[in-house]
């Protein structure tokens, strides 16, 4: 939120007054000087009009209800806690309805390799060789059937008390995610909530075969695994029941990221092994047919869950598995379960296309594009001008990414490694929630400033909070508070922040200009066609309009930790598209400021002028007089 104290802009300097048009501006072309800085995604043809934003908080459900201060590294579940579904409860739920938030992911729901016993509960005990972390990585799934007993008041009954969290989800108004991760299982793949009349994983392998179609995994014949030279679980000096610098798996499996040895290394995926899409490497081929036996074995796992009540699936590495797989897969899951979402990981901006298209996929992550843009522009490595880039190179699929600053894989905001600050990315979490309709994405503490400090235990202190260990996520708590949910513990600056991400999330949400209709990248347009007016805004700074037929909205967005006075003109080809009289309307932030500007306008274009303050953000929408 912009404070009264620095509205300088806002109240006196950011009238929006006439100015005459520059001698570089061409506004007697027909709209040719604008309309390549325009995205119209009404007009989409994979578009579809929404009243409602996609609004995803995801949470990491080990630590997010997690009590647990000790935080001793490579702790145990009862020297440092562990969260359980029963901690999210009524309260934790409406708070981030509160919040603006439409869907929860629940990450690291699955069950997956840990250290911890289980066995009385009929549970295989896992080789501390192959685990990373006492806890143990969320995307090594031992069951596809089965949920982490970890998390569970009662393992005995684990399965219903993660009903009964998506039940409480569901009255809360709020969907469901989970992980659906099709890439890889971890070495000890042992399900004991195989579905009757089914084959499990591997089963039926022919292990004397290095590839064959109907192999679920692939094998290194005449080769015995060796676990990665160096590993130590728990570290040097840890100890296990279970760790002996072996694990018995022959023939060898090749692991989850694509390694082919028998020995992989420490900073592979080691503890999984990969699964087989029907694509041997030998020949760079894809058999379908017949179809390979693990796409059914994959579709019949979505299926269950949907029937089990999620609403939708984050699918772990999706570019790792066949495009082929996702068109013959997700159109019969739809088929049975038509409003399920599925959203998938991805890295290649070369492949978006087909992820979109022929895979069938909803949503994807914009890491590469926008995340990364941002990130350079918030650590001084990048100019504001390199944003127009990055939509007009997503074009036709902008509302079709997922966006974000935050999630499991990516540091923290407030970490040293990234910001070092939760209120320098602020301008950036803006235009995340505002630029597109598509959705937006927020990481659990990510509202109060965590910064994911620590050396937990497999990670060292990178700023990332950790998602092998158990561990206690110190700000998050704070909100917590003792699972009243209320924010009692945090402090008045980062209650300040929290309200204001509620404020921008609920905006996005339901602010028509925002879920429909036209985007206008202001400083784009200056930058290219009036560069005479480049010494009144830089690249520190950053304009856009978004607009439909009932609303507009124009955003002002300061990068720098210093003031920033700006001027952006609103060219009158693009006003005449705005639903807006320029000289009728009194103007205020949605953001919350209590400024009101002006506007007026002649023939040539409209002049914004704004002071705006350090790693400040608004939008600005017009309201009539009173």
């Amino acid at each position: 939120m912009l404070k009264p104290n620095l509205l300088t802009g806002l109240v006196a300097a950011c009238l929006l007054v006439l100015a005459a048009c520059q001698p570089n501006e061409k506004p007697s072309a027909q709209g040719a000087s604008w309309e390549p800085f325009v995205l119209d995604e009404s007009t989409d043809s994979l578009y579809t009009a929404q009243d409602e934003k996609m609004v995803v908080y995801q949470i990491f459900t080990r630590l997010f209800g997690n009590l647990g201060t000790a935080n001793v590294p490579h702790g145990t579940a009862q020297q440092n806690g562990v969260g359980k579904f029963n901690d999210i409860n009524e309260a934790a739920l409406k708070s981030l309805k509160n919040m603006g938030i439409t869907h929860v992911w629940y990450t690291g729901v699955l069950e997956h390799a840990l250290m911890a016993d289980y066995t009385a509960y009929g549970i295989a005990l896992d080789d501390a060789d192959v685990v990373k972390g006492r806890a143990g990585s969320p995307y090594a799934i031992k069951d596809y059937y089965d949920v982490n007993p970890d998390l569970a008041v009662d393992p005995a009954k684990r399965l219903a008390e993660f009903e009964a969290l998506m039940d409480r989800s569901h009255q809360a108004g709020l969907k469901v995610l989970i992980d659906f991760v099709p890439n890889h299982v971890a070495r000890q793949y042992i399900s004991d909530q195989q579905p009757a009349n089914t084959r499990a994983i591997g089963q039926d392998d022919d292990t004397t075969q290095a590839f064959a179609i109907n192999n679920n995994f692939y094998y290194l014949p005449g080769q015995r695994f060796n676990v990665p030279q160096g590993y130590e679980a728990l570290g040097p000096k840890g100890t296990h029941p279970t760790k002996n610098g072996q694990f018995n798996e022959t023939p060898a499996k090749a692991t989850g990221n694509n390694v082919f040895s028998a020995q992989p290394n420490v900073g592979d995926w080691f503890e999984t092994v990969k699964l087989n899409y029907g694509y041997d490497p030998a020949t760079d081929s894809l058999y379908t047919d017949p179809i390979p036996n693990t796409w059914v074995k994959m579709r019949d796992i979505l299926l269950h869950w949907a029937a089990f009540g999620v609403d939708g699936f984050r699918c772990d590495m999706a570019e790792m598995v066949p495009v082929a797989f996702w068109g013959w897969a997700i159109p019969q899951v739809k088929e049975q379960y038509p409003n399920i979402t599925f959203i998938a990981e991805i890295y290649n901006p070369a492949a978006y296309g087909n992820y979109l298209e022929q895979a069938q996929f909803d949503y994807l992550y914009d890491k590469v594009q926008l995340y990364d843009t941002l990130r350079h522009i918030i650590t001084d490595r990048g100019l504001t001008q390199n944003l127009t880039g990055v939509w007009q190179d997503l074009k036709g699929q902008n509302h079709r990414m997922l966006r974000f600053l935050e999630n499991h894989d990516e540091q923290r905001i407030a970490s040293p490694q990234f910001a070092g600050s939760a209120r320098k990315a602020w301008p950036a979490m803006v235009l995340s929630a505002t630029h597109y309709t598509g959705p937006v994405m927020v990481y659990f503490g990510q509202e109060v400033g965590e910064p994911g400090a620590g050396a937990e235990g497999f990670q060292d202190n990178d700023g990332r909070t950790t998602i092998f260990d158990y561990w206690g996520v110190p700000e998050h708590q704070k909100w917590v508070n003792n699972h009243a949910y209320d924010g009692g513990l945090l402090s008045g600056e980062q209650k300040a922040l929290r309200q204001d991400y509620a404020r921008l999330l609920n905006l996005a949400q339901t602010n028509p200009a925002i879920t429909q209709g036209r985007f206008f990248d202001l400083h784009g347009w200056q930058r290219v066609h009036m560069p005479n007016n480049s010494g009144q805004y830089n690249n520190e700074t950053y304009a856009y309009a978004r607009y439909n037929g009932t609303q507009t909205l124009v955003g002002l967005l300061n990068f720098s930790s210093t003031e920033q006075e700006v001027v952006y003109h609103l060219p009158k080809t693009l006003a005449q598209n705005m639903p807006l009289q320029a000289s009728g309307n009194t103007w205020e932030d949605l953001l919350g400021s209590a400024g009101r500007m002006q506007v007026a306008a002649q023939d040539s274009t409209i002049m914004i002028k704004a002071t705006l303050p350090p790693n400040g953000a608004a939008l600005m929408a017009p309201i009539k007089q009173n």
